[in-house]
């Protein structure tokens, strides 16, 4: 039995020609990982959007191998408390910056909402990338940048 962790972006159920249901869940990867049994089955009711631990095995049969969920774990919401921080930190950072962003005759101009986008954008996901790795030289390559 193998574990992994993973982003869960669908949940789906079928009925099979037997009548039984199989519960699939999908990971941001497009990995599937199948399931009839109802206690499990039922811990994914509400995982659809968040991070998990799952416990699978793989199965060869007929020339395909089958990925069997055996096990489904919610992960507690540190980590995407901490994405949302990191974003949030990450976009007041970009809109305090957007000023000195610009030039000066875009500050005193209306400047079209894309290119204005465009620009705190790709400086936010500088600043996010950067307290992500805890770096310390962020401040000495945003002198550089200018």
């Amino acid at each position: 039995m193998a574990e992994a962790e993973v982003h869960v972006t669908e949940v789906k159920a079928f009925r099979t020609k037997s009548g039984k249901t199989r519960y699939v869940l999908v990971d941001s990867d497009g990995n599937e990982y199948s399931t009839f049994k109802e206690p499990i089955a039922a811990k994914l009711a509400d995982v659809e959007g968040k991070r998990v631990r799952i416990q699978f095995h793989e199965q060869a049969r007929g020339g395909f191998t089958n990925v069997y969920l055996d096990g489904v774990e919610p992960l507690a919401d540190e980590e995407e408390d901490r994405e949302h921080d990191v974003d949030e930190v990450a976009s007041k950072t970009a809109i305090d910056a957007a000023p000195y962003l610009l030039s000066s005759e875009a500050v005193e101009q209306e400047v079209p909402a894309e290119e204005l986008f465009e620009k705190l954008h790709a400086f936010k996901e500088l600043v996010a990338d950067d307290i992500e790795r805890g770096d310390d030289d962020a401040e000495a390559r945003a002198g550089e940048a200018d």
